[in-house]
Protein backbone atom coordinates (compact mmCIF):
# COMPACT_ATOMS: atom_id res chain seq x y z
CA UNK A 1 0.00 0.00 0.00
CA UNK A 2 3.01 2.12 1.01
CA UNK A 3 4.23 2.39 -2.47
CA UNK A 4 1.25 4.06 -3.33
CA UNK A 5 1.73 7.37 -1.72
CA UNK A 6 2.50 10.26 -3.77
CA UNK A 7 5.55 12.12 -4.41
CA UNK A 8 3.75 14.86 -2.61
CA UNK A 9 4.59 13.51 0.80
CA UNK A 10 8.04 14.61 0.34
CA UNK A 11 9.38 17.35 2.64
CA UNK A 12 9.16 20.39 0.80
CA UNK A 13 12.83 21.85 1.35
CA UNK A 14 12.65 25.68 3.32
CA UNK A 15 10.18 24.14 5.95
CA UNK A 16 11.86 23.71 8.88
CA UNK A 17 11.36 24.85 12.79
CA UNK A 18 14.63 27.35 12.30
CA UNK A 19 12.55 28.56 9.22
CA UNK A 20 9.25 29.08 10.82
CA UNK A 21 8.55 32.73 12.05
CA UNK A 22 6.37 32.15 15.40
CA UNK A 23 5.34 36.16 15.50
CA UNK A 24 2.11 35.79 17.65
CA UNK A 25 2.20 31.85 17.82
CA UNK A 26 5.39 31.50 20.37
CA UNK A 27 2.64 28.99 22.32
CA UNK A 28 2.48 26.40 19.92
CA UNK A 29 6.55 25.88 19.90
CA UNK A 30 6.09 25.94 23.21
CA UNK A 31 3.45 23.49 23.35
CA UNK A 32 5.36 21.22 20.56
CA UNK A 33 8.73 21.04 22.67
CA UNK A 34 8.24 17.97 24.63
CA UNK A 35 6.12 16.52 21.85
CA UNK A 36 9.45 16.77 19.99
CA UNK A 37 11.44 15.35 23.08
CA UNK A 38 9.53 12.02 22.73
CA UNK A 39 6.98 12.43 25.50
CA UNK A 40 4.00 11.89 23.80
CA UNK A 41 0.71 13.75 23.35
CA UNK A 42 -0.74 15.80 20.68
CA UNK A 43 -1.10 19.08 19.25
CA UNK A 44 -3.77 20.48 17.11
CA UNK A 45 -3.73 23.44 15.24
CA UNK A 46 -5.79 25.31 12.52
CA UNK A 47 -6.19 28.42 10.69
CA UNK A 48 -6.68 30.50 7.43
CA UNK A 49 -4.69 29.61 4.23
CA UNK A 50 -0.90 30.79 4.14
CA UNK A 51 -0.67 31.02 8.36
CA UNK A 52 1.90 28.13 8.31
CA UNK A 53 0.25 24.99 8.98
CA UNK A 54 2.29 22.85 7.16
CA UNK A 55 5.41 24.62 7.39
CA UNK A 56 5.21 23.65 11.11
CA UNK A 57 3.83 20.47 10.69
CA UNK A 58 6.94 19.61 7.79
CA UNK A 59 9.36 21.40 10.32
CA UNK A 60 8.19 19.41 13.52
CA UNK A 61 8.67 16.21 11.29
CA UNK A 62 12.41 17.21 10.13
CA UNK A 63 13.71 18.12 13.71
CA UNK A 64 11.91 14.69 15.12
CA UNK A 65 13.78 13.10 12.15
CA UNK A 66 17.31 15.20 12.80
CA UNK A 67 17.15 14.13 16.71
CA UNK A 68 17.00 10.34 15.54
CA UNK A 69 13.20 9.64 16.01
CA UNK A 70 10.68 7.72 13.14
CA UNK A 71 8.59 10.77 12.16
CA UNK A 72 5.93 11.11 8.80
CA UNK A 73 3.74 13.53 7.82
CA UNK A 74 0.85 12.85 5.83
CA UNK A 75 -1.26 15.53 3.66
CA UNK A 76 -5.21 14.08 3.64
CA UNK A 77 -5.06 16.32 0.34
CA UNK A 78 -2.65 13.96 -1.26
CA UNK A 79 -4.05 10.78 0.38
CA UNK A 80 -8.18 11.11 0.10
CA UNK A 81 -8.11 9.43 -3.59
CA UNK A 82 -6.44 6.26 -2.46
CA UNK A 83 -7.70 3.63 -0.25
CA UNK A 84 -8.26 4.54 3.79
CA UNK A 85 -6.68 1.42 4.56
CA UNK A 86 -3.42 2.73 4.31
CA UNK A 87 -3.68 4.16 7.26
CA UNK A 88 -2.61 1.03 8.50
CA UNK A 89 0.77 1.44 8.10
CA UNK A 90 1.58 4.48 9.74
CA UNK A 91 1.48 3.20 13.57
CA UNK A 92 5.48 3.30 14.03
CA UNK A 93 6.33 6.16 14.01
CA UNK A 94 7.10 8.02 16.77
CA UNK A 95 5.84 10.86 15.54
CA UNK A 96 3.16 11.35 12.94
CA UNK A 97 1.76 14.26 11.75
CA UNK A 98 -1.68 14.72 9.31
CA UNK A 99 -2.01 18.06 7.27
CA UNK A 100 -5.72 19.18 5.62
CA UNK A 101 -7.48 17.12 7.95
CA UNK A 102 -10.30 18.52 7.01
CA UNK A 103 -10.53 16.39 3.73
CA UNK A 104 -11.17 13.27 5.61
CA UNK A 105 -14.11 15.28 7.44
CA UNK A 106 -18.10 13.41 6.29
CA UNK A 107 -16.43 10.44 4.98
CA UNK A 108 -17.01 7.67 7.09
CA UNK A 109 -14.21 5.17 6.06
CA UNK A 110 -11.34 7.81 6.47
CA UNK A 111 -12.69 8.92 9.72
CA UNK A 112 -13.19 5.23 11.27
CA UNK A 113 -8.98 4.34 9.16
CA UNK A 114 -8.03 7.79 11.25
CA UNK A 115 -9.81 7.25 14.45
CA UNK A 116 -7.92 3.42 15.00
CA UNK A 117 -4.75 4.35 14.01
CA UNK A 118 -4.75 7.33 16.64
CA UNK A 119 -5.87 4.90 19.08
CA UNK A 120 -2.87 2.83 18.23
CA UNK A 121 -0.40 5.65 18.12
CA UNK A 122 -1.84 6.81 21.17
CA UNK A 123 -1.40 3.07 22.91
CA UNK A 124 2.53 3.05 22.14
CA UNK A 125 2.87 6.92 23.39
CA UNK A 126 3.52 8.78 20.12
CA UNK A 127 3.04 12.43 19.15
CA UNK A 128 0.39 13.46 17.28
CA UNK A 129 0.26 16.95 15.46
CA UNK A 130 -2.79 17.73 13.61
CA UNK A 131 -3.36 20.67 11.35
CA UNK A 132 -6.51 21.70 9.53
CA UNK A 133 -8.54 25.14 8.17
CA UNK A 134 -11.06 24.87 11.37
CA UNK A 135 -11.20 24.00 14.96
CA UNK A 136 -12.17 20.43 15.74
CA UNK A 137 -15.61 21.08 16.59
CA UNK A 138 -16.13 23.11 13.33
CA UNK A 139 -14.25 20.42 10.94
CA UNK A 140 -17.38 18.62 10.37
CA UNK A 141 -16.17 15.17 11.74
CA UNK A 142 -19.19 12.89 12.05
CA UNK A 143 -17.63 10.33 13.85
CA UNK A 144 -18.41 11.40 17.58
CA UNK A 145 -15.09 9.32 19.39
CA UNK A 146 -12.79 11.10 16.70
CA UNK A 147 -13.94 14.62 17.03
CA UNK A 148 -13.63 13.99 20.68
CA UNK A 149 -10.34 12.73 20.49
CA UNK A 150 -9.18 15.15 18.25
CA UNK A 151 -10.27 17.81 20.79
CA UNK A 152 -8.34 16.23 23.62
CA UNK A 153 -5.12 17.82 23.66
CA UNK A 154 -4.19 21.91 22.97
CA UNK A 155 -5.43 23.44 20.45
CA UNK A 156 -4.56 26.56 19.08
CA UNK A 157 -5.56 28.75 16.10
CA UNK A 158 -2.37 29.85 14.36
CA UNK A 159 -3.06 33.92 13.90
CA UNK A 160 -1.51 35.47 10.29
CA UNK A 161 2.00 37.25 11.07
CA UNK A 162 2.69 41.21 11.27
CA UNK A 163 4.19 43.06 8.89
CA UNK A 164 7.34 43.44 10.49
CA UNK A 165 7.37 39.66 11.17
CA UNK A 166 6.82 38.83 8.02
CA UNK A 167 10.00 41.12 6.65
CA UNK A 168 11.66 39.06 8.89
CA UNK A 169 10.46 36.23 7.11
CA UNK A 170 11.71 37.21 3.40
CA UNK A 171 14.99 38.73 5.01
CA UNK A 172 15.46 34.85 6.42
CA UNK A 173 14.84 33.29 3.27
CA UNK A 174 16.82 35.68 0.88
CA UNK A 175 20.32 35.41 3.40
CA UNK A 176 19.86 31.16 3.47
CA UNK A 177 20.05 31.75 -0.32
CA UNK A 178 23.08 34.15 -0.13
CA UNK A 179 20.74 37.04 -1.55
CA UNK A 180 20.88 40.41 -0.08
CA UNK A 181 17.66 41.69 0.87
CA UNK A 182 17.52 45.36 3.02
CA UNK A 183 15.14 45.92 5.34
CA UNK A 184 13.59 48.66 3.36
CA UNK A 185 13.08 46.36 0.33
CA UNK A 186 11.56 43.52 2.75
CA UNK A 187 9.33 45.99 3.87
CA UNK A 188 8.05 47.68 0.56
CA UNK A 189 7.53 44.04 -1.28
CA UNK A 190 5.07 42.99 1.98
CA UNK A 191 3.42 46.60 2.41
CA UNK A 192 2.84 45.66 -2.01
CA UNK A 193 2.37 42.13 -2.07
CA UNK A 194 -0.12 39.48 -0.72
CA UNK A 195 0.07 39.33 3.30
CA UNK A 196 1.06 35.44 3.40
CA UNK A 197 4.29 33.61 4.05
CA UNK A 198 3.92 31.41 0.77
CA UNK A 199 2.65 34.13 -1.30
CA UNK A 200 6.02 36.37 -0.16
CA UNK A 201 8.13 33.69 -0.77
CA UNK A 202 6.87 33.17 -3.71
CA UNK A 203 7.39 36.54 -4.98
CA UNK A 204 11.02 36.15 -3.54
CA UNK A 205 11.74 33.18 -5.53
CA UNK A 206 10.86 35.69 -8.45
CA UNK A 207 12.66 38.40 -7.55
CA UNK A 208 15.78 36.26 -7.31
CA UNK A 209 15.77 34.91 -11.09
CA UNK A 210 15.12 38.41 -12.42
CA UNK A 211 17.89 40.12 -10.02
CA UNK A 212 20.12 37.10 -11.44
CA UNK A 213 19.45 37.32 -14.82
CA UNK A 214 20.10 40.89 -15.03
CA UNK A 215 23.01 40.88 -12.57
CA UNK A 216 21.30 42.98 -10.13
CA UNK A 217 20.82 44.00 -6.27
CA UNK A 218 17.86 43.79 -5.28
CA UNK A 219 16.60 47.18 -4.84
CA UNK A 220 13.01 48.81 -4.86
CA UNK A 221 12.91 50.08 -8.56
CA UNK A 222 14.30 46.38 -9.61
CA UNK A 223 11.34 45.36 -7.40
CA UNK A 224 8.71 47.34 -8.95
CA UNK A 225 10.24 46.17 -12.78
CA UNK A 226 9.79 42.31 -11.94
CA UNK A 227 6.51 42.59 -10.40
CA UNK A 228 5.09 45.34 -12.43
CA UNK A 229 4.70 47.86 -9.39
Amino acid sequence: MTAQLPLALRLRDGLSLETFVAGPNGAVLTTLAPLLRGEGGQLYCYGAPGVGRTHLLAGAVRQAEADGRRACLLPARELVSLPPALLEDFDHFDLLALDDLEQFAGQHEWEEALFHLYNRCRDRGAALLFAANAAPAALGIVLPDLASRLAAGPVFRLQPLADEHLTELLQGRAARRGLALSGEVAAFIVHRGARTPAALLALLDRLDEHALARQRRLTIPLVKEALGW
